[in-house]
């Protein structure tokens, strides 16, 4: 069974890693500190809100998956 959820954990945070790296980040590091222009704030449209609820999902099973393995022997 821990061998079941170390795979589950490796699956889940490859999948992460790819999902994380497929959002759009437009952001410069001037942006990240609050500095550049045009700080409008914009809702999530189609499939960028899609691949946003999905990483949530993913990221909440990888919590899951993790906590599950600390109790399985």
């Amino acid at each position: 069974m821990k061998i079941i959820l170390f795979i589950i954990q490796i699956v889940l945070s490859i999948t992460l890693i790819a999902v994380i790296l497929l959002q759009q980040q437009s952001t410069g590091l001037g942006d990240t500190f609050g500095g550049g222009g045009g700080g409008v704030y914009r809702s999530k449209r189609g499939f960028e809100k899609t691949l946003h609820l999905f990483t949530v999902a993913v990221a909440i099973l990888f919590v899951i998956a993790a906590i599950a393995s600390l109790f399985v022997h």
